[in-house]
């Protein structure tokens, strides 16, 4: 394989015309470009150059040689300032997925986090409930904020005009849920049950704003959370629960060590700061008594 050191000083000797000039050039003395090029002869077998008492001409292999050699440093400067904008964090790709409320590449929390053990992320957005064993242990993880739940009603439910309502004040009613298999199906049925009632589940659906439709149609009640519901159907009324409402612990996780790929920490500091933004938001909205986006 050509030694690309000694094409790069090929590359100036064509340039210059001599060896002098094209060891000005890269800073080598003239007898080191010498022993470049005979060595580069030697690896290929041919003449390069012809020596003249002004300089130097190219042999037509020589003029070959350049050339590919053009070609093929032009591409390692191009990878090396590539490399260099990702260790810099001026580029790169961070592959990132998240639950259905952001709307970025989706899944369930289950689903998303074996993809990013496994490297085919670098980075998610996930969710956790209360009681159940927390996601990405062992990885880079940062706790950006807690997510509550807030009832969703029809204007014209019995309910609606009441803002203080409790878990069990719906034990009757007909309810709407992501699907069976979901982490916010599962955790609304504990909360149901540790309220004391089984819920009836009328209808299933993964689309918040569907979810909305239908309660707005009168199908049924639904628990949303409050990243959920930056849309507000002017049809539907949402309260608080009392005491206190279902949380759920939004995170962000990312490999450790050496697998975290350079643009990793800079969106954890997106992140962060978003979620930031985000809790002044909602202490803003609670001073003015209203608790949902």
């Amino acid at each position: 394989m050509l030694n690309v050191g000694r094409l790069r000083v090929l590359k100036e000797v064509a340039y210059r015309g001599s060896f002098s000039a094209a060891a000005d050039a890269l800073s080598y003395t003239q007898s080191a470009v010498s022993q470049q090029v005979a060595a580069l002869e030697a690896e290929t077998g041919l003449a390069l150059v012809e020596r003249h008492p002004r300089g130097v001409t190219l042999t037509a292999a020589g003029q070959t040689l350049v050339v590919h050699a053009e070609g093929i440093l032009a591409r390692l400067e191009a990878a090396d300032a590539a490399l260099s904008s990702i260790a810099g964090l001026r580029g790169g790709r961070v592959r990132m997925a998240s639950f259905p409320t952001l709307t970025l590449a989706e899944g369930e929390p289950e689903e998303i986090e074996p993809r990013l053990r496994a490297g085919e992320l670098d980075l998610a957005l996930l969710f956790e409930f209360p009681g159940q064993p927390p996601l990405a242990q062992g990885m880079t993880r940062v706790e950006l904020l807690e997510d509550p739940m807030f009832l969703a009603l029809p204007h014209s439910h019995p309910l609606a005009k009441r803002q203080r309502l409790r878990l069990a004040d719906l034990a009757g009613e007909a309810w709407i849920q992501t699907s069976q298999a979901s982490t916010c199906a599962r955790h609304v049925v504990r909360c149901c049950h540790a309220a004391g009632f089984e819920p009836s589940v009328s209808f299933e659906s993964d689309d918040y704003q569907t979810v909305q439709g239908l309660v707005a149609a009168g199908v049924g009640v639904a628990l949303i959370p409050e990243l959920a519901l930056s849309v507000v159907r002017e049809d539907i009324v949402i309260r608080r629960l009392a005491p206190s409402p279902p949380l759920r612990q939004v995170i962000a996780a990312a490999p450790s060590g050496a697998r975290l790929v350079p643009g990793a920490p800079a969106m954890l500091g997106v992140l962060e700061a978003a979620a930031d933004d985000y809790l002044r938001a909602r202490e803003r909205r609670e001073k003015k008594g209203r608790p949902a986006n």
